[in-house]
């Protein structure tokens, strides 16, 4: 029975330690704080990897009490020294002499590193604090089982249910907290990318952000913003040529009608100042065999939304492709033509309705000298076009299906001055020719099949 036990707290420690640890983070840069509690002054050197040489971090020094703030990489080694006392002039070591202390930073989160008296230095960091939160917990739940163990209060399968039922309802509390802490923290998070949303449209010098990962596709390189199950952003330069952007800009020329723009609500409305233009653009799929400019541009665009998302997207039952056309009027126009903060598809973390987008393509014919960005304000990503290049943006986890929740909402700034030509394609899942993108509600309901409920 003690044996069984003890096998049933290792599994269901391991599963708490699971779901209380976060996962590590690509990035090597880890920052710290270092509370001196020794009662003495001390200083924080950073050892150089290589030469041993001590570089000092800490100026001026730390006083009894002080707490220090760090940036450092994983892996990088810090000495904690014992400085002497300003009235003796020594220091509380044996023999006077000034005591050290060492630590390493390792690869988890909310590092602390506490200097104990004696220069004793205490490490603790995300894992670490699971790791009691989940000791504590089994603590007491193994307790109450050897206490009915040994009481007989009980027989062997209810002590078992009792235990994993203590144990279940300290993870789902210990879960709740993350939870409520998390949902805290994408609150600020997006009211703080709110409050500087114009800043970031209105700073003409800001260039795309740096991405985090540069691969290659088909000969044209791929700088990755964000790379996350619902939400990939990615930048592709040269995806389309300058006679497929002439081919579109012909065939939208006669259809061309004052464009909508995003109100920020969710919906659209038509374009203000009547500067933006717009028409649909129909492939004919007919004519990609004779290398039909627009067929090819097409194609490439599905080539690559499968390229990105294991779903084999093709083009029947697709939206046309979209000419947006985007006219400048100086610095002295007080209503430019302005996206507000919206997203292609839905953005909130509930699962994918059949026929509704998952991914958009917007590829860049003509540049403005001055304004046009993208900006991702949810996930600090900023999209300065260059000329023939795509930005591509998917909003779903094809293995859970669940769609984004808010990474991908994103703004078009205003053009202030010279014009931008883009062509947009919005990919949709669960189309074909017998079930067109227009033939379901927002709900992703057919409306043949609504109008029979």
């Amino acid at each position: 029975m003690k044996q069984s036990l003890h096998t049933t707290l290792m599994l269901l420690a391991f599963l708490f330690l699971a779901l209380l640890s976060p996962t590590a983070s690509a990035s090597p840069e880890r920052s710290f704080n270092i509370i001196n509690e020794s009662g003495r002054r001390i200083e924080v050197h950073w050892i150089h990897p290589e030469t041993s040489e001590m570089v000092l971090q800490s100026t001026p020094d730390i006083l009894a009490g002080a707490t220090f703030a760090l940036n450092s990489y994983v892996g990088h080694s810090f000495q904690i020294r014992e400085l002497p006392g300003k009235k003796t002039g020594v220091c509380e070591g044996e023999g006077q002499v000034c005591r050290i202390g060492m630590f390493t930073v390792n690869k988890n989160h909310d590092q602390v590193i506490v200097v104990k008296e004696g220069i004793e230095v205490e490490h603790t960091d995300s894992k670490s604090i699971a790791q009691k939160s989940a000791s504590n917990l089994l603590s007491d739940c193994k307790a109450e089982a050897n206490r009915k163990l040994t009481s007989g209060e009980g027989n062997a399968e209810s002590i078992l249910d009792n235990l994993a039922s203590c144990v279940k309802s300290g993870i789902a509390k210990e879960i709740e907290k993350a939870n409520e802490e998390i949902t805290f923290q994408a609150g600020v998070r997006k009211n703080m990318a709110g409050l500087l949303e114009n800043y970031t449209c209105a700073d003409e010098l800001l260039n795309t952000t740096e991405p985090r990962d540069v691969l290659h596709w088909e000969g044209r390189e791929v700088k990755v913003m964000i790379d996350r199950p619902a939400s990939k952003i990615h930048v592709v330069e040269n995806f389309i040529t300058a006679e497929e952007c002439k081919a579109v800009e012909e065939a939208a020329e006669p259809i061309l009608h004052d464009a909508t723009v995003a109100d920020g609500s969710g919906g659209s409305v038509l374009s203000e100042s009547r500067k933006a233009k717009q028409a649909g653009i129909h492939v004919n799929w007919d004519k990609e065999a004779e290398g039909d400019l627009i067929a090819s541009l097409s194609r490439r665009v599905y080539n690559y939304v499968n390229h990105v998302l294991p779903f084999d997207i093709q083009h029947n039952g697709q939206e046309d492709l979209m000419s947006i056309q985007y006219f400048g009027r100086g610095r002295d126009d007080d209503k430019p033509d302005r996206y507000m903060p919206h997203c292609d598809g839905d953005c909130n973390g509930l699962d994918f309705k059949p026929g509704n987008r998952m991914a958009t393509m917007v590829m860049y014919c003509d540049i403005p000298s001055v304004g046009g960005a993208t900006n991702f304000r949810n996930s600090g990503v900023h999209v300065k076009p260059t000329k023939y290049a795509a930005t591509f943006f998917g909003y779903i986890d094809p293995v859970t299906m669940k769609m984004d929740d808010g990474f991908t909402e994103h703004s078009g700034c205003p053009v202030i001055e010279g014009e931008k030509k883009i062509v947009t394609q919005w990919v949709r899942l669960g189309v074909d020719d017998e079930n067109p993108w227009n033939s379901f509600n927002t709900l992703g309901v057919k409306y043949s099949d609504a109008a029979n409920q």
